[in-house]
């Protein structure tokens, strides 16, 4: 049986562990020896160590047969050492994994001005955030290049489920751009982003990247604007692209500059993925409080 290591294992890494119970052995990283239960909970044999600190992941020269990299980089910083660690010691084992799969992220485009893209489109990450991605998938690349690894890059963008939604947000009454201000932006279910990683990790082509989206087309006051209905709240305001720079917080408004829709034919044509939620719409339907998805039955 194949066995894989697990590393930075939040909320996806343990939904994509459930779908690999029974097909694989599974080994996890984790920082805090308060999450060795959580993991073993989900099938996953836990490694404490941490990738901030190299002595600590002398464990990870096991010789996996594959790696499911899910780490982010450091929240500051101009590179991601994490992963230059992690390669380390990836590169210090008796063998060197077959496999590898990053979920990075599709800020590495940077702003597209609305255009529909392909995993083909130069990289020009413009936030700190970005470059950090950048790195981390070019060290990926030449290590995987010079090793003989089947690398598979996986770029997400915002991830959302019942427990990921940015109910308080609106609540607070933080506001959205105008329609003509807005940007496109781009979701995926976490359940679906599982989905995507496991089978990048049976179906991924060498050094191949993959878009791990849904099939919507929305711009970001619309997403808004379809949880708030869907709680009942109010909508948010909308303000012109001026106003937005002195009423949101910059890391926020990072996000509000950047407009893109990412293609996903490559992920269902090669890695065979068929999307549980083609749109965030039939998710907001199920995560409703229950009096608000009865009160919408009726209203239909």
């Amino acid at each position: 049986m194949m066995r894989v290591l697990l590393v930075g294992c939040g909320d996806v890494a343990m939904r994509a562990a459930t779908l690999l119970s029974g097909r694989a052995r599974m080994v996890g990283l984790v920082r805090r020896a308060d999450d060795v239960a959580r993991l073993r909970a989900h099938g996953v044999t836990p490694i404490v160590g941490d990738l901030d600190e190299r002595r600590t992941l002398d464990r990870l020269a096991l010789s996996p047969d594959a790696v499911l990299h899910f780490a982010p980089p450091p929240g500051d910083g101009r590179g991601d050492p994490r992963t230059g660690r992690l390669l380390a010691a990836l590169g210090a084992a008796r063998r060197i994994p077959q496999r590898l799969v990053y979920i990075s992220t599709s800020g590495v485009y940077g702003d597209c001005a609305g255009a529909r893209i392909s995993e083909c489109r130069p990289r020009r990450a413009q936030t700190p955030r970005g470059r950090r991605r950048v790195d981390a998938e070019n060290r990926l690349r030449e290590w995987a290049g010079r090793h003989g690894v089947s690398l598979a890059i996986v770029r997400a963008p915002g991830i959302y489920a019942p427990d990921r939604l940015p109910i308080e947000r609106i609540r607070q009454g933080t506001p959205v751009l105008v329609p003509e201000d807005d940007v496109y932006t781009n979701h995926i279910h976490a359940n679906d982003l599982a989905r995507v990683a496991v089978a990048a990790l049976f179906h991924g082509r060498p050094n191949r990247a993959y878009h791990a989206t849904d099939d919507a087309e929305l711009k970001m006051g619309a997403w808004f604007d379809a949880i708030a209905d869907a709680w009942r709240l109010e909508r948010p305001p909308r303000v012109t692209w001026d106003e937005a720079e002195a009423r949101i917080a910059p890391m926020l408004l990072s996000f509000m500059g950047e407009s893109r829709r990412l293609s996903n034919a490559r992920m269902k044509r090669e890695l065979r993925v068929r999307l549980a939620y083609p749109t965030p719409m039939a998710m907001l339907g199920e995560a409703a409080p229950r009096d608000l998805r009865k009160q919408m039955r009726l209203d239909l």
